[in-house]
């Protein structure tokens, strides 16, 4: 069983989550009311969906965890899985995302960053990697 697997079977029994087919077209979706909360694209990528005030909270802290790949102006952040902590990671995420979304937001058109996001192999990966940047603007 994938990481993202065993994620998805640990969130299938969460009682505000309901699966069905991505919008992007590309895996599972879970879904809370009429959010989309999570995409499960492959083995080992997922799409999750915040707001933007939970992005401008926690957006340094996610940037800084090599595990998340973060898309200036997205609010949707990638979870590279990748090990049994990263899922730990995407749970807490989710419960935050779960909570973030009963606030009621402006409707928008938000298409998650499938095909947006390459990630590097954690081998080759450069230390400190992404540090220093802004994680809503790409910059400083």
């Amino acid at each position: 069983m994938t990481l993202a697997e065993r994620a998805l079977e640990r969130l299938r029994v969460w009682p505000d989550l309901r699966t069905g087919q991505a919008s992007c077209g590309t895996g599972s979706a879970l879904r809370a009311g009429r959010s989309e909360i999570v995409h499960f694209h492959s083995a080992h990528e997922v799409d999750l969906h915040l707001t933007d005030r939970a992005l401008d909270r926690f957006g340094v802290d996610l940037a800084e965890s090599t595990a998340i790949r973060l898309v200036p102006g997205s609010r949707w952040v990638t979870v590279h899985l990748d090990c049994d902590t990263d899922v730990d990671l995407l749970m807490s995420l989710v419960s935050m995302a779960l909570k973030a979304h009963q606030v009621p937001q402006a409707d928008t058109t938000d298409v998650c960053n499938f095909r947006r996001v390459t990630v590097i192999p954690s081998a080759s990966a450069r230390p400190g990697g992404g540090r220093g940047s802004s994680p809503r603007t790409g910059g400083r």
